[in-house]
């Protein structure tokens, strides 16, 4: 069965909340040879996608945004179990979101994709402080952060733990992913909030972190004084999508 007649065949019950149909369309594709990582990426995270889009087109309500996402969550942590896993590659990367149950979904499969493709991974979900965040990072010191699924209201959020996380200085030579939420919706967007790397899907995201180069620091000299950067409100953020 080819991949778009899948996924309509489980988005149909998704949107009416029947979780074992769901379950029976995912089972009878690996029974047919799909593998896990495949599901993931073109019925899970496609689903996913096609369902935060209906709501925010208000072509389904709230009711059933919630039972699709939960749903997907569930066949998700049923599905990261039979991954295929790749050696390590010695590179590490933590993940953060918004906080709401949409952006944790879509943070917790890229989680579960980094880790089969070999990355050390610290997934620590949404709702997490900024200087908390700051704590991890200078902690585990991660090739990668990756920010997954800002609201509209969160971006200047985004923009203060990036320019904390560089001020502080802790771990200079990381770089700074930002994918999914409303940055899919705002072009140029994450360049506004200084971010090094943008992807817009799960994919994306493994594809250049895998060449990412490491951050080039600024180097400071000593006892010379801080630039002082005058804020503005990026013309970008009077024009965020909701």
């Amino acid at each position: 069965m080819k991949a778009d007649q899948l996924l309509d065949r489980y988005v149909a019950p998704l949107l009416e909340g029947r979780r074992q149909e769901c379950r029976d369309v995912l089972a009878e594709a690996m029974a047919g040879g799909l593998d896990a990582k495949r599901l993931y990426r073109r019925v899970l995270w496609q689903a996913m996608e096609h369902v935060d889009r209906l709501y925010r087109e208000d072509r389904i309500n709230l009711a059933t945004e919630h039972m699709a996402t939960r749903i997907n969550r569930c066949l998700a942590d049923q599905l990261q179990t039979q991954l295929d896993r790749s050696p390590s590659i010695g590179r590490r990367i933590v993940i953060s979101c918004a906080d709401g149950e949409p952006e944790e979904l879509g943070a917790q499969m890229c989680a579960d994709l980094f880790e089969a493709e070999g990355w050390e991974t610290y997934f620590v979900g949404g709702g997490v402080p900024n200087d908390e965040i700051l704590t991890i990072v200078g902690q585990l010191r991660p090739d990668i952060l990756l920010i997954f699924g800002t609201t509209p209201a969160g971006v200047p959020g985004v923009r203060r733990l990036i320019d904390l996380i560089r001020e502080v200085g802790s771990n200079p030579t990381m770089n700074i992913m930002i994918s999914g939420g409303v940055f899919n919706r705002a072009d140029g967007l994450w360049q506004e909030v200084n971010a090094d790397l943008f992807a817009s899907t799960a994919n994306e995201a493994l594809e250049i972190a895998a060449t990412a180069e490491p951050r080039k620091p600024v180097i400071r000299i000593p006892g010379a004084p801080k630039k002082r950067r005058r804020r503005r409100r990026s013309p970008l953020l009077a024009q965020v999508p909701a």
